[in-house]
């Protein structure tokens, strides 16, 4: 046996003796529920805060579910902006895209709907628009820990499961859609875009991923995880919260299994959409744009400086993250779309322009629209 082979044995015994398998999930449905968001808002996480994306919620052009996940054991607040015509009358028959938030998600105020005008954008586009908002620091992966408790992680995070098994069909009936399906992602759930296409090929007809790393067995993009995950806990300490909670040890079986760069064969048929920045601050990085933006500017200033640095080392490391499934592609002669800039960091400015551009060149027409 091979060293390498050697290694990964070691590791999936490690994983099955250290019982860190997720466990055997039942395929229920989950259970469609009404919910006036507006009117009973969830909190920002860590304060009374009602979180910003409750108040768009108007039965018409948003509504909101609390979705009940049998796997979790839990209701999961889902945003939904149903599919219209020009004219705004309701569509039945028409797709969904699924808009999954980045690491903070909406327990952060950091949503879909609060961070871009996400319910103007695809008014009358004929497309339905499903965001589950919840999940913050959770990768939307089932985690083999049921029993983590911390500021954000509370009991079983089954987040593939719902997203592929509870939540689909109970929504397409709800909203009268078909089975044609888009997932989006960015930042963390750009990883989670890529994954969970590899685990069910053909479920989505395209997947889109901003600023998202496809490699999660490696040291480094483990690390990466590391890096994410450990700011559920609310305590900075990296033992309340760990990546081997999530996926079982690094490089492990299970830990494979939710790699796309390593399983990106099973991307072949799904139209692929991949963006990223190099690190280089942009124009929206800079302390002048933000003043025009309305902030002060010791605030502007300050915030330009988080931008270049911490977003800037971010988007760097997702910058060779994403070369990397490039070639890894083209290697296997599978097509996607690239936006691979020259400038940007890890923010939102870009992937407002991806939502855009990711829409027109990939998800469109991959519908058949």
């Amino acid at each position: 046996m091979s060293i390498k082979r050697s290694v990964v044995a070691a590791a999936a015994a490690l994983t099955l003796a250290l019982g860190l398998t997720p466990a055997t999930v039942s395929a229920q449905e989950g259970t469609v529920k009404e919910w006036d968001a507006n009117s009973e808002p969830p909190k920002v996480v860590g304060s009374d805060k009602p979180q910003s994306w409750a108040e768009q919620v108007d039965g018409q052009r948003v509504l909101s579910y609390k979705v009940f996940s049998p796997s979790m054991n839990r209701d999961v607040p889902v945003a939904v902006i149903p599919a219209t015509d020009l004219e705004g009358r309701r569509v039945d028959n028409a797709p969904i895209i699924y808009l999954l938030n980045g690491a903070g998600g909406a327990e952060q105020d950091a949503d879909w709907l609060s961070r871009f005008g996400t319910r103007d954008f695809f008014e009358g586009k004929g497309v339905n628009v499903v965001i589950p908002q919840a999940g913050a620091f959770s990768y939307y992966t089932d985690w083999v820990r049921e029993d983590v408790q911390s500021l954000y992680i509370n009991g079983p995070q089954k987040w593939e499961t719902f997203l592929t098994e509870e939540l689909p069909g109970p929504m397409e009936r709800t909203l009268k859609a078909d089975e044609r399906r888009s997932i989006v992602g960015f930042s963390m759930s750009g990883t989670s875009s890529l994954v969970l296409p590899t685990h069910k090929p053909g479920f989505y007809k395209s997947a889109a991923s901003f600023s998202g790393c496809a490699a999660t067995a490696s040291p480094q993009a483990f690390n990466y995880a590391r890096l994410t995950v450990n700011r559920a806990s609310g305590t900075g300490d990296f033992r309340t919260v760990t990546p081997e909670m999530m996926w079982g040890p690094m490089g492990g079986e299970y830990n494979g299994y939710n790699d796309a760069l390593a399983n990106a064969e099973q991307l072949r048929g799904t139209a692929l959409y991949v963006s990223t920045g190099t690190g280089l601050a942009s124009e929206t990085d800079m302390v002048g744009y933000l003043m025009g933006q309305g902030a002060p500017a010791p605030a502007a200033s300050i915030g330009a400086a988080q931008l270049q640095v911490e977003g800037g080392a971010i988007e760097a490391a997702i910058n060779q993250c994403s070369h990397d499934l490039r070639a890894k592609l083209e290697k296997l002669n599978i097509p996607a779309h690239y936006e691979f800039r020259n400038t940007g960091t890890h923010s939102w400015p870009m992937w407002r322009e991806d939502i855009r551009k990711a829409w027109e060149t990939t998800i469109k027409p991959s519908f058949g629209m």
